[in-house]
């Protein structure tokens, strides 16, 4: 049996190593673990056996980088379970980018006319800026654990999601740019003999499935960090 002032030891190790505290949980649970069978297989006391799985997770914690997600060195650790989580969210959000880009699509045959397509266009769109408002709007109490700077015991991020809900602020600045632009090649091409030029249609169906595709990522992003939150809610204070 761990004791309080032992595990304390194990948590101040694994905050050297700069996890946020979702992983540094988790990680703690299987460390902690793999202390005490060994303590109780070979006989050892707790700071022989802390000391022996020290050097058992010695390889998990060398430094590696991750540009897609972190600037700097993070533990390889860390990086295997970001990206299995963000890859996850990644293929989500690539999928629900592609039906809402149908969606936008399906808004070219349901027009009668061009600037009828064009209100539709704006008005769909912009659903993409209202929901993640809402979701802002009604989600006041983790509002604080959203800010990049705002950490556990002022040195760890609360969640891995934690670090890019910055992107958050940065996609509906784009969106709300997307959502003032006209569409006029989509219409033309479908609905009209126009010519209409390859490049230009081409960018019509690429632009929006990226502006999609980026929301979608924000908000599942957002929702996974607030599930996280609820998680570690014996370590917070968040209003149920």
């Amino acid at each position: 049996m761990i004791l309080t002032e032992e595990e304390k030891q194990v948590t101040d190790y694994l905050i050297l190593h700069r996890l946020p505290l979702d992983v540094l949980l988790e990680v703690k649970d299987h460390m902690i673990s793999q202390i005490s069978d060994i303590q109780a297989n070979e006989k050892l006391s707790f700071n022989e056996a802390f000391h022996k799985t020290q050097k058992l997770w010695a390889d998990e914690f060398k430094m590696t980088t991750y540009s897609a997600f972190y600037n700097g060195g993070i533990p390889l650790i860390l990086k295997k379970i970001v990206k299995e989580k963000y890859n996850n969210i990644i293929r989500k959000s690539l999928l629900l980018g592609i039906v809402a880009s149908l969606l936008s699509l399906s808004l070219v045959f349901i027009s009668k006319n061009q600037p009828t397509y064009n209100n539709l266009f704006r008005i769909y769109n912009s659903l993409f800026l209202i929901t993640p408002f809402l979701l802002w709007v009604f989600n006041k109490e983790i509002r604080k654990h959203v800010r990049r700077d705002f950490k556990y015991d002022g040195k760890l991020l609360f969640t891995i999601y934690q670090q890019n809900l910055a992107l958050f602020i940065s996609c509906i600045g784009l969106m709300f740019q997307f959502v003032t632009r006209e569409d006029k090649y989509l219409f033309r091409f479908f609905r009209t003999d126009d010519t209409v030029s390859v490049f230009p249609l081409m960018l019509t169906f690429i632009l929006p499935y990226f502006m999609y595709s980026m929301m979608i990522f924000v908000m599942i992003n957002f929702l996974e960090h607030k599930k996280t939150l609820k998680s570690l809610k014996s370590f917070l204070d968040i209003s149920q």
